[in-house]
């Protein structure tokens, strides 16, 4: 919500940008992906939350690597759309046991799934690939497997170099083209923390 002049306007939801693999057997280690916009966990998981709420039973937890996020907060509240009231999701994270480009949904009916986490700097040719391929159920490959094979990863440069995929750090990241937030003052750009402690979390 944005206030101007003590009226309060309602500000729009970004499109959410999701792919989810169809329901049956499936040989795929993912369930789909998800391309946020930003790394701001806290204001993207809404919009993510929102959807599966809707569609596969509401939200009652997370478990991400906070190598991709600016902030793991414990809880992320979540405002009710037509179904779900507003809610909270618990949050945990890992920094061995998950691959930092994905994120762990668990349901309040006991569903679990597992997403690919597309980069928000990732171009929209690239991340299409990336989000059907990790939602196609004969895919068995991870999620860092996929990033490392997606084609454009793989193309030369100029000068025949081929240069491996490189995660875009938190402190590189802020361009306009997102129009997220660019790194706080101060932070060292050495990578997201979580809000409390440094070691593996659940």
């Amino acid at each position: 919500m944005t206030v101007i002049d003590g009226a309060t306007l309602a500000t729009p939801e970004p499109t959410l940008r999701f792919s989810l693999a169809p329901d049956g057997p499936r040989a795929g280690r993912l369930d789909g992906a998800w391309w946020p916009r930003s790394h701001d966990l806290p204001f993207e998981l809404p919009a993510l939350a929102a959807e599966l709420d809707e569609r596969w039973g509401r939200i009652a937890g997370i478990a991400v690597n906070p190598a991709q996020w600016l902030t793991v907060p414990r809880r992320i509240p979540v405002a009710g759309h037509t179904v779900h009231a507003s809610h909270t999701v618990h949050a945990s994270w890992f920094t061995a046991v998950q691959d930092q480009h994905t994120i762990s949904v668990r349901s309040h009916l006991a569903r679990r799934l597992t997403l690919l986490v597309v980069p928000p700097r990732t171009g929209a040719v690239a991340a299409a690939w990336l989000m059907a391929e990790a939602a196609d159920p004969a895919n068995t490959r991870t999620a860092s497997e996929l990033l490392a094979d997606e084609p454009s990863a793989k193309m030369p440069d100029r000068r025949g170099i081929v240069w491996p995929v490189r995660d875009p750090s938190v402190s590189a990241w802020g361009s306009a083209r997102w129009g997220g937030p660019s790194s706080p003052p101060g932070r060292s750009g050495t990578g997201p923390r979580p809000t409390t402690g440094d070691a593996d979390h659940r």
